[in-house]
């Protein structure tokens, strides 16, 4: 089986299609509830449901997955049945499987009641119509590859003690989705350095992602929540809830961090643990559904032009743009 212990839980669909093409005179025998073994469409439903709640005993690989909804249509034509099903989950992984499962059962079971009526029916299709849900559908394009930044916070990794890891990690996932990473910077838990650090990247280099690590805990020389809150047009509580929910269902070690997410003119900063195994919980979290914060800021789908302008710089560097210098960051989008 895969491994999904790093996938987040979405709502998922999945609805399937079982056509049998049998003999008019069946259909007719159906409809006038003639058949002998009984009315053939509430035992296939049955069966269906069934078979949608005990996919995995069937098929080996497949995870067993809660499911929450099993639905079952039948069309009755002049030569044909055609049997619907669709299932819904709110879990780590599809129900495909599931969908074609129930759609499998139902034929067979119809198959199973009538064909001592008909020697010429035929179970035609078992088909997936349609799925929905998981990473695939929080995928975001654009019509140019967004610019990044990454920032490691650590004394000890600029003094020599300790080899960064989590600011490659971070790197390295960016890069695998077509994001164009600037050269990785590596700084002190120092709060001018980081003032200073985040204020080139945003304003000077205009980067659409700044990405930090480290500094988030509450040892003395973390600081870089309370750094960047102090930079923030527009804080996003909910990237770090979601970042933070999904770490406490990993280790408990998770409620310590205080990163924080925000906008400043038309940069995304989001703050990071410095452990790889937070940053990897929150990657996992947040990405690529995150990316979708970027089509906001651009007006709801609007590409983003080929113009790339500089968002006025604050004079004192420490506060704050206004409303107003926002507002032209993001209209020059």
């Amino acid at each position: 089986m895969r491994d999904i212990t790093s996938k987040i839980i979405t709502q998922r669909t999945a609805v399937a299609r079982a056509v049998l093409t049998v003999h008019p005179d069946t259909i007719k025998r159906i409809r006038n509830q003639d058949i002998p073994k009984g009315d053939p469409l509430p035992v296939a439903k049955v069966a269906a449901v069934q078979a949608a709640k005990n996919t995995p005993q069937l098929i080996p690989y497949c995870h067993p997955v809660p499911v929450d909804f099993v639905g079952v249509e039948f069309e009755l034509s002049e030569t044909t049945i055609t049997v619907t099903t669709t299932v819904k989950a709110n879990y780590k992984t599809g129900v495909e499987m599931e969908a074609l499962s129930a759609a499998a059962a139902a034929a067979l079971n119809l198959y199973d009641m009538l064909k001592m009526l008909d020697d010429t029916m035929t179970i035609q299709t078992i088909e997936l119509l349609e799925k929905h849900g998981g990473k695939s559908d929080f995928t975001q394009g654009f019509a140019h590859r967004l610019k990044a930044g990454v920032v490691v916070m650590s004394d000890s990794i600029v003094e020599g003690k300790k080899t960064d890891r989590s600011g490659q990690l971070i790197v390295d996932r960016l890069e695998s989705m077509a994001i164009s990473v600037h050269p990785m910077v590596v700084i002190p838990d120092d709060p001018d350095q980081i003032r200073q650090t985040l204020l080139k990247l945003s304003d000077d280099m205009n980067l659409d992602l700044i990405i930090t690590t480290g500094g988030t805990g509450i040892s003395p020389r973390d600081n870089t929540p309370q750094v960047t809150k102090e930079l923030l047009d527009l804080e996003l509580p909910g990237i770090t809830e979601a970042a933070r929910a999904y770490g406490q269902n990993r280790t408990p070690y998770a409620m310590l961090s205080r990163g924080i997410a925000g906008v400043r003119g038309a940069s995304l900063i989001i703050n990071l643990p410095g452990s790889t195994g937070g940053v990897k919980d929150a990657l996992d979290a947040l990405f690529p559904a995150v990316l979708h914060s970027f089509k906001m800021l651009w007006g709801y789908g609007h590409e983003k032009t080929d113009t790339h302008q500089t968002t006025p710089k604050n004079t004192s560097q420490t506060t704050p743009k206004t409303t107003s210098q926002t507002t032209e960051a993001l209209a020059s989008r």
